[in-house]
């Protein structure tokens, strides 16, 4: 069995997008054309931006999405693959992938989003911060201690905490007993109560948009589990705004079936995930059109 994963907000980087441009034919016509969905010059910021415009929400989320969809109309045959799970954003291309959405509104409901969020994340001063290690229900103690919420529970030893900006510096100088704490280069408290204006912007968009049954298995953040009903998946998307992301029941359920795992760009992130945390899996990261071969496409 062969899986798609869409990887999520932070896994772009500077100039990602020219190889694919140069070696995978249709793929920057396919990525004008998310772009005029998402109102964003997609070409641009993929090839000349700068790290630090790429990084921002209401960039970095659509520029995301628009190249795992893009690579999966492009440069794989879609029919030789059996499922597909997003992380956090990623989730959108993996409903466009899945046929739950159109591309187009993939990318409309995803611009939508980017832009609520960053606005929320104006609202106070918030941050987050990757634990890495440590004992999962020590960890969360801390957090719980200091205010702070579980924002991504990722697998492999690694939960993302999220809350307010002084919180979060108490928890870099403090880390939970046997874990690093580093924080993260993020505009806000993602996946927290702190986005709850952005969910209410992103429901108003979402109203007037159609979803369908997944066209090959598709895999949940809400608890990792298979979606059965499409409309329920287009409701989830934007809870998920302001409640966890729960990647790790996601590998679990995946780990189950020994597959293996394809991060679609820009990849790599899920794929180091999956290596530590789903032994029973074989994961490959398309870093570049040359780790096409990999798979054999």
């Amino acid at each position: 069995m062969r899986i798609l994963m869409c990887p999520g907000q932070g896994s772009q980087s500077e100039g990602f997008l020219t190889e694919w441009f140069a070696n995978v034919p249709g793929f920057q016509e396919k990525i004008i054309e998310l772009g005029k969905a998402a109102g964003k010059d997609l070409v641009r910021l993929g090839t000349m931006a700068s790290e630090d415009e790429i990084k921002a929400t209401e960039n970095a989320q659509p520029l995301i999405v628009a190249a795992s969809i893009a690579a999966a109309r492009t440069a794989i045959n879609l029919a030789d693959f059996d499922g597909v799970v997003g992380h956090s954003v990623g989730e959108f291309a993996a409903a466009a992938i899945s046929g739950v959405l159109s591309d187009e509104d993939a990318m409309k409901l995803v611009a939508v989003r980017a832009n609520a969020m960053a606005e929320a994340a104006k609202l106070e001063v918030t941050s987050m911060a990757a634990v890495l290690g440590g004992e999962q229900d020590q960890v969360l103690a801390a957090l719980e201690e200091l205010g702070l919420s579980a924002a991504n529970y990722n697998g492999a030893g690694q939960i993302v905490a999220a809350g307010s900006k002084a919180a979060i510096t108490q928890l870099v100088a403090t880390p939970p007993e046997k874990s690093r704490v580093i924080e993260l280069k993020v505009a806000g408290a993602f996946h927290t109560h702190f986005m709850q204006p952005a969910v209410t912007k992103l429901s108003e968009v979402a109203a007037t948009v159609s979803a369908s049954m997944p066209q090959m298995k598709l895999w949940s953040n809400v608890g990792g589990a298979l979606v059965t009903d499409g409309e329920q998946f287009l409701a989830s998307l934007v809870s998920q705004v302001s409640n966890p992301v729960r990647w790790d029941l996601c590998m679990a359920s995946i780990e189950t079936l020994s597959a293996t795992v394809i991060e679609l760009p820009p990849a790599g992130a899920l794929a180091g995930l999956a290596k530590r945390g789903m032994p029973n899996s074989t994961a490959v990261a398309l870093k570049n059109p040359t780790d096409l071969e990999k798979i054999g496409a």
